[in-house]
C-alpha cells in the first residue's frame, strides 16, 4: 500500500510509520512540527519507502498518485500541548480533519481517525465501550481536544454516510513507549523523568484516580488490524489493565530504583477520575488483544528515557 500518514514524527505517528515501511507499504509523512520532532523518524530517511513533507494540515492537502489509506494522526496530544496550543488543536481537529477526509475521498482511500478516549470525558460508567456518549465539559480548559475530536468523528461518519467512503475511527486509550516526549505532561513521561533524576515524584490529586496503560507495539498493531477491516464505526484500543496513579508512580519508583519521594499536588480541572477501555469488539472483531504486561512495558520505556535524558 502506499500511505499517507499525517503527524508522522509524533510519537505514534513514528512509530505506525515505522511499522507500515517494515511491512513493506510506503509511506508518506506530514507533519508541521508543532509537537512532532525530527528526531523520532531520522531512521526512516535511509528507507526507499518513506517520503516526508512538514506541511500544516488545516491547509489544502496535496500529494501526486495513488494512495490507498489516509491515517489523520496529526494533533497535539497531551493537556500540555493543547493547553499551550488550543486553536491549533482545534482547527486540526476540525479543519485538519475536513481536508484529510475530502484529501483521501479524492483518491479513493480508507480514511482513518486517530480520536481518543477523551471523547468519553469524565466518565460515568467504567469500563467505557465504544456505546457510550461520554461526559465531556465543551467550555473546559481540555474542551479543546475532547470536542476537537468529538467534531472530527462526527465529520468522519457523516463523510462515511453520505459519500460511501470506507473509514476507521481508533479510540486511542493511554500508550506509552520509546519515542514519547521526555516532557510530554503526562504521567509516565513525568515520573520517569523525575524518577531518574531523583527528583520528587508529583502526583495529582489522591492518586486515586485510575488510567489503563497500553504498551505502543501493541497499540499499533491494533491499529494495522483495525485500518485493514471494515469496521466503519469506532473502535477501542487500548490495555484493559487498570491501575491507579500512586500505583503508577510506586512502580515506576521501583523499577528505576529511585530514591525521588512522591508529591501530591492539585487535581487539574476536568481531569478523569477513571480510564479503562471496554476491548470486546476489538477482541472478537479483529481478533485483537495487548500482549506487553506493564512491567515488562515500563522498563523497556524507562530505558529509552535514561538514554535519552540529559
Amino acid at each position: 500500500m502506499r500511505i499517507v500518514i499525517t503527524g508522522a514524527a509524533g510519537f505514534l505517528g513514528s512509530h505506525l510509520s515505522r511499522y507500515f515501511i517494515d511491512k513493506g507499504h510506503f509511506v508518506i509523512g506530514i507533519d508541521n512540527l508543532i509537537t512532532g520532532n525530527m528526531k523520532n523518524i531520522e531512521d526512516l530517511f535511509k528507507s526507499a519507502k518513506f517520503e516526508f513533507n512538514k506541511y500544516d494540515v488545516t491547509n489544502y492537502i496535496y500529494v501526486s498518485g495513488k494512495i490507498d489509506a489516509v491515517l489523520h494522526f496529526a494533533s497535539p496530544a497531551s493537556p500540555v500541548d493543547y493547553l499551550k496550543y488550543p486553536i491549533p488543536t482545534l482547527k486540526v481537529g476540525a479543519l485538519g480533519t475536513h481536508k484529510a477526509l475530502g484529501f483521501a475521498k479524492e483518491k479513493k482511500a480508507i480514511f482513518m481517525l486517530a480520536s481518543t478516549s477523551e471523547v468519553y470525558g469524565d466518565p460515568l460508567i467504567n469500563p467505557q465501550n465504544e456505546g457510550y456518549w461520554g461526559n465531556v465539559n465543551p467550555v473546559g480548559p481540555r474542551g479543546v481536544y475532547d470536542e476537537a475530536k468529538r467534531f472530527a468523528e462526527a465529520m468522519t461518519m457523516a463523510y462515511h454516510r453520505y459519500h460511501k467512503m470506507p473509514v476507521r475511527i481508533v479510540r486511542i486509550f493511554n500508550t506509552y513507549g520509546p519515542y514519547m516526549r521526555l516532557n510530554d505532561g503526562r504521567a509516565v513521561p513525568n515520573f520517569m523523568s523525575q524518577a531518574l533524576k531523583n527528583k520528587p515524584i508529583t502526583v495529582y490529586g489522591s492518586g486515586k484516580q485510575t488510567r489503563s496503560l497500553c504498551y505502543v507495539s501493541d497499540l499499533i498493531s491494533g491499529i494495522y488490524k483495525l485500518l485493514l477491516s471494515d469496521i466503519n464505526y469506532p473502535v477501542n484500543i487500548g490495555n484493559p489493565y487498570e491501575i491507579t496513579l500512586l500505583e503508577l508512580a510506586q512502580r515506576i519508583k521501583k523499577i528505576a530504583r529511585s530514591k525521588s519521594k512522591i508529591v501530591f499536588k492539585p487535581l487539574p480541572i476536568d481531569d478523569p477520575k477513571m480510564r479503562r477501555p471496554d476491548i470486546k469488539i476489538a477482541k472478537t472483531q479483529l481478533k485483537w488483544e495487548p500482549k506487553i504486561g506493564l512491567d515488562e512495558g515500563l522498563k523497556n520505556t524507562l530505558k529509552y528515557f535514561r538514554d535519552n535524558l540529559t
